[in-house]
């Protein structure tokens, strides 16, 4: 048996779920007022500045009449115990008489955290840890951004059903459906940066932007970062390269940073960046964790879009650098052995050898169905 209060934890993680994007560089919270088995008023947390979750319940609550203190309070994480660009939720919790707090998981914030000591010292009854995991996975962004100096990164891929992202051609137009491929051009619009390989840089010859309608603004676009070792000629006809250069950035070694066609693509007005050794065979040994610290500490990139191919996709998720990976599988079968798989570059002697994730959601798609995985020690 569960807790009796999962099913309303379940409607304030929906409820959080709203605030996504918007609440960066806050994480994602949403909170519920149950009165005699019934939510009765609810609120998350809109955009960063705008009041907490808490607050924007009890003022629905205040909209219809429900009095708090004959409620329980279901909130995803610890309500903050300080004073920020808003008063402390604790605070306010306990000014409004709220005798039970039924809380997902503790603040990782140091600055913030205190909230559930403060209300339990005050006499508040206090309970922690309901779904934890899956608050965790609704803040994991905010985790990385506390816990690591990295930006929180996505890895999409779309792949038939048995495992294949193009032909032996090359062709990769289209595996996924309309309404898939729509859905990655919003994660574009709200993503600082998208990351691809060379190998489908040179193949695909791709733009990297959000073409959605009313979210074409050229000032918004992610910027383009390509990691290769094959730096292009500038005449070349790539689009990024005569579209936006001046938001295309190549993270290539030391020696092509050094060469003619690196001197070429600065000149055009691209960003060159050596990435150094990191010690790993992955993609020649390059750290790929120095181009992300620098993509967020230099251009402020709070999420990155990484869009493959196969072996910049394993590379990352080899090294942990990827904190949520979605995968649309569409219902096409190629059946042919020597189209490119989603992975390749692994020999695991037994099972216990394989790269294990686990899936936190599904969602159908048009046609697609699209699988949310992240890695288990999250």
């Amino acid at each position: 048996m569960g807790h009796p209060y999962e099913p309303f934890m379940r409607e304030a993680i929906a409820l959080a779920e709203l605030g996504r994007w918007k609440a960066a560089p806050n994480p994602t919270v949403g909170a519920v007022l149950v009165q005699d088995g019934a939510i009765v008023a609810r609120g998350y947390h809109t955009a960063c500045g705008q009041p907490h979750a808490e607050i924007e319940c009890l003022r629905d609550a205040a909209e219809r009449g429900v009095k708090p203190a004959l409620c329980t309070l279901v909130v995803t994480l610890e309500p903050c115990n300080h004073y920020g660009k808003t008063p402390p939720c604790s605070q306010a919790i306990l000014d409004a008489g709220i005798p039970h707090v039924v809380v997902g998981m503790a603040d990782p914030n140091p600055k913030a955290k205190g909230g559930a000591q403060f209300l339990q010292e005050h006499g508040v009854q206090v309970e922690m840890g309901i779904l934890e995991q899956q608050c965790r996975d609704l803040v994991s962004d905010f985790l990385t951004w506390v816990e690591t100096p990295l930006p929180y990164t996505i890895l999409k891929l779309a792949a038939t059903l048995d495992g294949k992202i193009a032909t032996r051609s090359g062709n990769s137009r289209w595996i996924s459906g309309p309404e898939s491929r729509a859905r990655v051009h919003e994660l574009r619009h709200n993503v600082g940066a998208v990351i691809v390989g060379g190998t489908t840089f040179r193949k695909d010859n791709p733009q990297l932007t959000c073409r959605l309608e009313g979210m074409e603004d050229a000032g918004k676009q992610p910027l383009a970062v390509i990691i290769t070792s094959q730096l292009p000629n500038v005449p070349e006809a790539y689009k990024l390269l005569t579209e936006r250069p001046q938001q295309t950035i190549f993270w290539t070694s030391e020696d092509s940073a050094a060469s003619d066609a690196a001197r070429g693509l600065r000149e055009h007005g691209c960003t060159v960046l050596p990435l150094p050794m990191s010690g790993t065979g992955a993609l020649g040994g390059r750290d790929l964790a120095y181009g992300l610290r620098w993509l967020r500490s230099e251009h402020n990139c709070l999420y990155t879009l990484c869009e493959g191919g196969g072996k910049l996709a394993l590379a990352m998720l080899e090294l942990g650098l990827v904190q949520e990976f979605q995968l649309h599988m569409a219902p096409k079968i190629m059946a042919d052995s020597k189209a490119p798989g989603l992975f390749d570059g692994r020999s695991p002697a037994t099972m216990e050898d394989v790269l294990g994730l686990r899936m936190t959601a599904t969602e159908i798609s048009g046609e697609d169905v699209i699988i949310t995985l992240r890695r288990r020690e999250d």
